[in-house]
């Protein structure tokens, strides 16, 4: 039964983004807030990323699949702490928040630890955040990604059917979060109480600190709220990149971006306001 949820829900959760990546693309054509730049070019950079993810993504799929038989054997995780009369709705509730708050801190600690952040920083590289941007992945944080989903997964005893649920979810507030869009403010304010918006998200892809290391949800706001992350910036006030990866043949040639994370860090004087990346 588990291996027919994982095949047919890996496919209804590709086909739910390829749906709302045609949706959000052409909604960029007509009311994107960035308009005068080769699109077509862009994604098409970014789009190499989808063939460098497959490995890791079938290795860690095998690998998550493993990992919740044994739980379920051994009765093992949080959520089994819970009555076994609780409500499977109740559950997935739990294991959802659960697993929203593992993803927080997975972001902070790639933003963080240096290491991982020469990884993480092919994603934030991108001079022009719109939907294809969720593609730009670096196979080695793909795999980094998937082993603290791994990790979270064990230690809250999450169910399968729950786990594919949640990545559904997660898929579409990826998607919607990196549109090239902005919410109106009153509207954003409210949906942004609880779940990521793109323009949430937009500021944590400013080029300069403090704001690259803010508003890390996922597909929760709360986090950042609860933690004292969370910042807003107006619109006309937003670059995208990263300071010390502006030039464009770093940020729009593939074989730059895999190479990226095994060059030396370059040190630039940050202002005021800037702080270390290394823990």
């Amino acid at each position: 039964m588990q291996q027919y949820i994982a095949q047919y829900g890996h496919q209804f959760q590709l086909f739910i983004f390829i749906s709302l990546f045609v949706v959000i693309w052409n909604i960029e054509n007509i009311y994107g807030r960035l308009i005068n730049y080769k699109k077509w070019r862009h994604a098409f950079i970014n789009a190499h990323f989808i063939l460098t993810s497959i490995p890791g993504q079938l290795l860690l799929g095998f690998a998550l699949i493993k990992t919740i038989d044994l739980t379920s054997q051994r009765q093992f995780g949080l959520l089994y702490l819970l009555p076994s009369d609780t409500s499977p709705v109740f559950k997935f509730i739990v294991s959802f928040v659960l697993l929203d708050l593992g993803e927080y801190a997975y972001h902070v600690i790639m933003h963080k630890v240096k290491m991982l952040w020469m990884i993480h920083v092919v994603h934030h590289s991108d001079k022009i955040v719109d939907v294809s941007t969720t593609l730009r992945e670096h196979p080695a944080e793909n795999m980094v990604r998937l082993s603290f989903t791994l990790v979270w997964v064990f230690v809250s005893g999450t169910a399968f059917w729950m786990l594919m649920l949640r990545q559904v979810i997660q898929a579409v507030v990826t998607v919607f979060a990196h549109m090239n869009y902005r919410l109106p403010d009153k509207l954003d304010r409210v949906i942004g109480l609880l779940f990521i918006t793109p323009n949430f998200h937009q500021v944590h892809h400013h080029y300069k600190q403090p704001y690259t290391d803010c508003n890390y949800g996922d597909v929760l706001s709360i986090w950042d709220r609860i933690f004292g992350t969370f910042r807003r910036l107006p619109s006309e006030n937003l670059v995208f990149g990263v300071d010390t990866y502006m030039a464009e043949a770093e940020t729009t040639n593939f074989i730059s971006l895999i190479l990226a994370p095994f060059q030396k860090h370059r040190n630039k004087k940050k202002d005021e306001d800037s702080h270390s990346r290394t823990v």
